[in-house]
């Protein structure tokens, strides 16, 4: 998913890139690496999976995954699955500005250093870390973030918070040794949109690729209106006001979002702006 205006560097919105991959059942990749981090949102499918530096984890739709920079890894869908669809996100437009991109193949298969979904299973339940397992790694140990977890979590925060003007309810997935973003160059979020939610607009630094993983609504950004619907896929560039709303008013509405955050943060450089006028609605 090429931005016209940023073809040159293969960017769909700042110097995040973004796509969308097939695999049937039976196909796979062979396993590889790349200093560019990268992160895949399951869209639809059975029985896919990704193996990362030896981790073998099972996908499900609506799942968050993340192979991190320099991880050898690999994807597939099993023989009896069926063919799998994800959204693809990496920083590579970003690595390969500050010539520091590499990639190499590996000689044949990862062999399997743990039993299937390890990670996940060791490090999913919030607030509890397995006490006989080292990690050292920069990045988040829990490489998939499931769905039937993140949904409720969500669910249950809507019922003790009052949803945020901009966002709704809008959880960060995290690294849980830190506390921190899941990887050094790329974030991810979260949001539910309550039934009739209108959100206010304001604008920051960092930008962000949206995914509707559930419900309907549109979003105004810099006064043009963008309607979207499950699995619909928009970006928000960096400091352009925008505002999402519900179409629903019995129904809520999930937004997922990748960033360029933990880059901007780090740096010293995010900062934003609320809108003021119009009771913080924009005039298309």
């Amino acid at each position: 998913m090429v931005n016209d205006k940023r073809k040159d560097v293969s960017a769909a919105v700042g110097w995040l890139y973004t796509g969308i991959q097939v695999t049937r059942p039976g196909e796979s990749t062979s396993a590889h690496r790349h200093k560019a981090s990268a992160l895949r949102f399951i869209m639809e499918g059975s029985k896919g999976y990704t193996v990362v530096d030896g981790n073998k984890i099972m996908l499900e739709v609506n799942d968050f995954v993340i192979t991190p920079n320099s991880t050898w890894h690999e994807h597939g869908v099993e023989p009896d699955g069926q063919t799998c669809i994800w959204q693809d996100g990496l920083d590579i437009p970003l690595v390969n500005a500050l010539e520091a991109n590499d990639y190499a193949v590996y000689d044949g298969k990862q062999p399997l250093v743990a039993p299937i979904n390890h990670l996940p299973l060791s490090y999913g339940c919030a607030g509890l870390l397995p006490a006989d397992h080292q990690w050292d790694k920069p990045y988040s140990p829990l490489f998939k973030y499931s769905w039937s977890k993140v949904y409720p979590a969500l669910l249950e925060a809507q019922i003790v918070n009052h949803p945020n003007a901009f966002d709704g309810i809008l959880m960060q997935y995290s690294n849980p040794m830190t506390g921190g973003h899941v990887m050094q160059t790329m974030g991810a979020s979260m949001q539910l949109l309550p039934a009739g939610f209108k959100g206010k607009a304001h604008k920051h630094t960092g930008s962000f690729v949206y995914q509707c993983a559930k419900g309907s609504g549109y979003t105004i950004i810099n006064g043009e209106r963008f309607d979207w619907k499950e699995r619909d896929i928009f970006c928000v560039p960096s400091w352009a006001w925008h505002e999402h709303h519900n179409a629903s008013e019995t129904e809520d509405a999930c937004l997922f979002s990748f960033n360029d955050l933990p880059v901007i943060e780090g740096l010293g450089l995010f900062q934003g702006k609320e809108y003021t006028e119009n009771n913080g609605h924009q005039s298309l």
